[in-house]
């Protein structure tokens, strides 16, 4: 018998044909204030999922390129398509056009490397998913987005994520949806509770921690991942809640970072520093680190701290 994963368990709150703006988790984590600077063009994003909607209005020129590891479409490995709506979600939140119709996503610029490694049921296999992080690293992805889990540790997996980061690749992963609200009880998905990817809880509308975000020592932060709004099948749009849509808002945020840190440092910034520069762009909310991590992303940490910054010095200077 094989192994096997999937995505994370999610719920559909709502489906409609039409939409026209900022979903409100794009905004809860300030991503709009940093699209002065940069909207992720550069930055290539794999995401490794149920494929993608390619005809999707809201996605349309963000797709370079994908494979198929998966046995839908008799293993054909140029067809990408999303059979499932999973995959279609987690990319509209990333990276959604932004040209005054349907939704925007956190980056709305960046380039999209889909790779399907769930099936149309959202089943997959642990040979699919380590076969598709390697070709996303030999494509040259800089971040992996992967919101999917199994309850099982895959020596095999945890190596190509280890191999990801040796080449300077992020790996971002839902922590998982196996939570019962208790911090004091310990719930593991693979690959998002490994030391080495960057593992998203999730928190609702309202900043509240969601009862079913899995709680660990491994969880690094958290996003909004509670009555998402974001692309689906057949160029409609969706609700979903999950740790799952939690997950590609931090996605589409580290393009941001990475680009505006590269920058600022002159220079490429390595895995540990970018990781750095990420939690940097987090406030706690007051929940047990097991619940939020760092706790929430929030891009405008630095720019915020800047400003009180000088307020202390005009203070100084003055007297006052």
């Amino acid at each position: 018998m094989k192994r096997g994963v999937c995505v994370i368990p999610y719920q559909v709150v709502n489906e409609v044909d039409t939409a026209n703006e900022v979903p409100q988790g794009v905004e809860i984590i300030k991503a709009p204030e940093l699209w002065s600077k940069t909207k992720g063009e550069g930055i290539k994003i794999a995401i490794l999922d149920t494929g993608v909607d390619t005809d999707h209005p809201d996605l349309q020129g963000r797709i370079v390129g994908g494979r198929n590891f998966t046995t839908d479409d008799s293993s054909n490995p140029e067809i990408f398509e999303d059979y499932n709506g999973h995959g279609t979600h987690v990319a509209g939140t990333i990276a959604a056009l932004d040209d005054g119709k349907g939704v925007v996503g956190v980056a709305p610029e960046v380039s999209l490397l889909i790779i399907k490694v769930l099936d149309k049921n959202g089943s997959g296999q642990y040979e699919w998913i380590t076969d598709g992080i390697n070709y996303a690293v030999e494509q040259k992805a800089d971040i992996i987005s992967m919101s999917l889990g199994g309850p099982e540790d895959v020596p095999e997996l945890h190596q190509a994520i280890q191999n990801a980061l040796k080449n300077n690749v992020l790996v971002i992963c839902a922590a998982g949806n196996e939570g019962d609200g208790d911090d004091k009880t310990d719930e593991f998905s693979y690959p998002g509770c490994y030391n080495e990817v960057i593992s998203i809880g999730a928190i609702d509308l309202e900043r509240n921690s969601s009862p079913f975000t899995n709680s660990n020592n491994e969880v690094d932060l958290v996003a909004p991942g509670e009555k998402i709004l974001s692309t689906y099948l057949n160029g409609k749009y969706a609700t979903l809640s999950g740790t799952s849509m939690a997950t590609p808002h931090v996605s589409g945020a580290m393009a941001l970072i990475k680009l505006i840190a590269n920058n600022n440092f002159g220079r490429d910034l390595t895995e540990p520093e970018l990781y750095a520069q990420l939690i940097k762009r987090t406030i706690p909310l007051g929940n047990s680190p097991k619940l939020e991590g760092n706790g929430l992303l929030y891009l405008t940490v630095p720019d915020h701290l800047a400003e009180l910054v000088d307020e202390k010095i005009l203070k100084k200077i003055m007297n006052i």
